[in-house]
């Protein structure tokens, strides 16, 4: 066997394991976790992953998944419960239990001591009819032929299809509580992700007071000094306190390559009366896109109500917080 053909065999096994998983689920099952479910956010309960091993980092990886949807969540390990972290269990949590053999000594030790009710009790088993199963009201078959691994020993497909069962039901809890983009936001302020759903033109744009400005009245000469000793590379014309255009540098090249350099001429004759524009609460992705997403982009826009002026939006801004049409 070929060194590609041992990647390969891995991933198709475990991708197949995965599919015969999918084929097993039945409406019953999912009925009773939508129950449990709906139990749960009424009460007010935590969800809690109990294993140990493979099983138990599996578990702490679908506890944080679940915590970042807004459904408090934790990995409970059986040996710390029986020794004081049983004190974190309330009788209106849900346990999950991962084990592959349904038979996971430390488990059983503590499932006559646990305050929560036996129907909140799931199980993500390898072995649906086990001491552990017996134990579960609701059991998902996470069964799987052989493990990868070349001596059918470590876990590989089993802790793949118990991972890939924990997103398939943490996915369906975000169906129960019809999580919106910017519900899943709260939790996630940091990176691209926070960022997209939650940053808005106000947090990055140069407020009045920074950018150059004028009046109609004003020349060439006149935008060019503004702009030199406010240089972000747009000066807004306003009279009477009303936006009534733009000027770029792009627009100041131009009118110096088509009229002979003449610095007095008016700005009336080269400014743009309907530039492209954004609002302080527009999101700070869709002003990217707005901005970079066209045959040219645009380096900056005025940040307007109606008429009225707030500031300046750079692209080069929006790219240094990290922001990109790319992620």
């Amino acid at each position: 066997m070929s060194k590609i053909e041992i990647l390969r065999d891995v991933l198709n096994l475990e991708a197949k394991s995965i599919e015969l998983a999918a084929k097993r689920l039945n409406n019953e099952s999912i009925s009773k976790l939508e129950v449990i479910f709906n139990e749960l956010i009424q009460t007010g309960g935590d969800i809690i992953f109990c294993g140990v091993g493979k099983s138990g980092l599996i578990g702490a990886k679908l506890a944080s998944t679940f915590t970042s949807l807004g459904l408090r969540s934790f990995l409970l390990h059986p040996t710390e419960a029986l020794h004081g972290d049983l004190g974190r269990v309330r009788e209106n949590d849900v346990i999950v239990f991962l084990s592959k053999s349904g038979t996971t000594e430390e488990i059983l030790k503590i499932l006559p001591f646990l305050k929560s009710k036996k129907s909140n009790t799931l199980g993500l088993l390898g072995a649906v009819r086990s001491p552990i199963g017996d134990e579960c009201a609701v059991v998902f078959d996470c069964s799987v032929e052989k493990e990868a691994c070349i001596n059918n020993q470590a876990p590989t497909t089993s802790s793949t299809v118990a991972l890939a069962m924990g997103d398939a039901i943490a996915v369906y809890f975000e169906h129960i509580v019809n999580l919106s983009k910017e519900g899943f936001a709260e939790n996630h302020p940091g990176g691209f992700l926070g960022k997209s759903l939650r940053m808005k033109v106000r947090d990055l744009m140069w407020k009045k007071p920074e950018c150059a400005i004028v009046d109609s009245s004003a020349t060439l000469k006149d935008v060019i000094l503004k702009m030199t000793n406010k240089p972000l590379g747009a000066c807004a014309v306003i009279d009477k306190d009303k936006f009534v255009g733009l000027i770029v540098e792009g627009d100041i090249r131009r009118c110096l390559s088509t009229g002979d350099g003449d610095l007095s001429v008016s700005v009336k004759s080269f400014l743009n009366e309907k530039p492209s524009f954004v609002t302080r609460d527009t999101l700070a992705f869709d002003a990217l896109k707005l901005m970079e997403d066209r045959e040219s982009s645009i380096a900056v826009v005025p940040v307007l109500d109606k008429s009225d002026f707030y500031g300046f939006l750079r692209l080069h801004d929006l790219l240094k917080a990290g922001l990109s049409l790319n992620s």
